[in-house]
């Protein structure tokens, strides 16, 4: 499974990629706005720090203006993935932009069905919310392991990439209903490393260790 974090934060990107656990980034208006810089020189600095994709989100709402969005962004470094929502004219600015030969990350996902119009228009990540759908009492992992039957019946290339998670668990769920990325910020990628029974074994350990007087 791949590991993609979802922040504009250059410094947790970098701190991140130097541990080779990071595969990409995906990011979005809101997030680089933050930054306080402009959009296209922030997502080329994060290009510069990964040579995974990077998704980069329009702003246009019709299709028109995706595709004029979506070229420009795709100039600014080898590795950007334009980010479109899964509406009929993201669908649309899916298929040209696919059939030029740029990378798609169609966004905003809630149904089998939508990610099944995704694959037909060629989108490279189809990206299922599952942390909104547990908001509202539905079963985000139930929609992941959907997605997988059905790219896999029709061996669609798209990959499924579980985006909206907020815990430890949240990837776990998704590495086993076989989701083929997972993006997540960068506190929950920091937390996997966690466990109660590996604090206490080390606390153990370097008691042993001064007891013992032991010095490497």
């Amino acid at each position: 499974m791949k590991f993609f974090v979802d922040t504009a934060d250059t410094k947790d990107i970098a701190e991140l990629a130097a541990t080779g656990l990071i595969d990409g980034v995906t990011t979005n208006p809101s997030l680089i706005a933050k930054a306080g810089r402009p959009f296209a020189e922030v997502i080329q600095e994060i290009c510069g720090l990964t040579t995974g994709p990077v998704s980069a989100e329009v702003v246009a709402t019709d299709a028109e203006g995706m595709v004029r969005e979506g070229r420009k962004l795709a100039k600014i470094a080898e590795n950007v993935a334009v980010k479109l929502p899964l509406t009929w004219d993201g669908l649309k600015a899916c298929r040209t932009l696919s059939d030029e030969g740029t990378a798609v990350n169609v966004t905003l996902c809630f149904s089998a069905n939508q990610a099944l119009l995704a694959a037909k228009a060629g989108a490279a990540f189809i990206s299922p919310f599952i942390g909104r759908l547990d908001d509202i009492n539905l079963d985000g992992m139930e929609l992941i392991s959907d997605i997988r039957q059905i790219y896999d019946n029709y061996l669609f290339d798209t990959e499924i990439l579980a985006a909206s998670i907020r815990t430890p668990n949240h990837v776990k769920l998704s590495a086993l209903a076989g989701a083929d990325v997972a993006t997540m910020p960068p506190s929950v990628i920091k937390s996997l490393v966690n466990h109660p029974l590996t604090d206490k074994g080390l606390e153990a350990f370097l008691a042993d260790a001064k007891k013992a007087d032991i010095k490497v």
